[in-house]
C-alpha cells in the first residue's frame, strides 16, 4: 500500500512537472529547436530523478547512445523507455500523428524537436520530405526513434515486428540502432504501481544500411528480443515461452 501511494504521488507530480517545464521553456522553444530539446531533456531528467527517490526505481542506460543521423528501433514497454532513450541522445525525434499538431504545447514541441507529422497511409511521403529538408539544410538531422512492434508490449507477451520498420530502414539508408529494455517489469501497463528496482535500456551494436528487408527484420527482432529477455531475466522476470 505504501509503495502504491508513493507511486501515485510520483505520477501526479510527473504530469504537473510536464506542464510547468513546457510553459517555462516555451519562449526559448519558439525561438530555437535547441530550446525545445532542452525542455524535453529537462523533463526526462526530472522524471528519472524523482522516480528514483520517490519510488525506488532507478534507471540505467547501457551501450553507446548514437549521436549521428540514425534510426533507433526500440523495445517499447512503457512511457519510461521513451524518456530514457530520448534523454540519452542529443536530438531525438519521433513519427507523430498529424492530429497531434493541434494539441496545446505538445504539438508545438513535437514540431520544434523535429518530429515527423504523418497522415494515415502517407508515411513514406512524409519521411521523403524530412530527408529532403535535412539535405537542403532546412531541418536538423538526428535520431529517429521508432517502435517496431507498433505499441507498448508487456514483458513476456509475443507481438510481431511490423514490416513497415523494414521499409523505413530501406528508405532512410541510415544505420539502425536496436535498443533493448526491461522497464515494463517495474513500470507495468495499466497499473499505477511503480516497483523498486533497476530499469535498463541498452543500446545495441548498430545494423549497417544495405541489408535486404527480410534479413534486416530477422536480425533486428533477434537482437532486440534476445537482449530484452536477458535484461528482464536480470530483473527477475522469466517469460513462459
Amino acid at each position: 500500500m505504501i509503495q502504491l501511494l508513493r507511486s501515485m504521488a510520483f505520477i501526479v507530480q510527473m504530469y504537473v512537472a510536464m506542464l510547468v517545464i513546457s510553459v517555462l521553456y516555451f519562449p526559448w522553444a519558439v525561438i530555437s529547436p535547441a530550446g525545445a530539446h532542452a525542455a524535453c531533456h529537462a523533463y526526462c531528467r526530472w522524471v528519472i530523478w524523482t522516480l528514483g527517490w520517490m519510488t525506488g526505481l532507478r534507471c540505467e542506460v547501457r551501450g553507446t547512445p548514437p549521436t549521428g543521423d540514425v534510426m533507433i528501433a526500440a523495445k517499447h514497454q512503457s512511457f519510461l523507455d521513451i524518456l530514457m532513450i530520448y534523454n540519452a541522445v542529443p536530438r531525438g525525434k519521433f513519427i507523430m500523428k498529424r492530429e497531434l499538431l493541434f494539441a496545446p504545447l505538445l504539438g508545438q514541441y513535437g514540431l520544434r524537436i523535429g518530429c515527423v507529422p504523418v497522415n494515415r497511409g502517407k508515411r513514406g511521403a512524409a519521411i521523403a520530405k524530412m530527408l529532403a529538408d535535412v539535405k537542403a539544410g532546412k531541418r536538423q538531422g538526428g535520431q529517429l526513434i521508432i517502435y517496431p512492434q507498433g505499441t507498448r508490449v508487456a514483458p513476456g507477451v509475443p507481438r510481431p515486428y511490423k514490416v513497415g520498420t523494414g521499409a523505413l530502414y530501406e528508405q532512410l539508408g541510415q544505420p539502425c540502432v536496436p535498443v533493448a529494455a526491461n522497464v515494463g517489469v517495474f513500470w507495468p501497463r495499466h497499473s499505477l504501481l511503480r516497483k523498486p528496482g533497476l530499469a535498463v535500456v541498452e543500446f545495441l551494436p548498430p545494423i549497417a544500411p544495405g541489408l535486404a528487408r527480410d534479413a534486416f527484420m530477422r536480425k533486428l527482432e533477434d537482437d532486440v528480443e534476445t537482449a530484452s529477455n536477458r535484461l528482464m531475466a536480470e530483473a527477475g522476470f522469466h517469460a513462459d515461452h
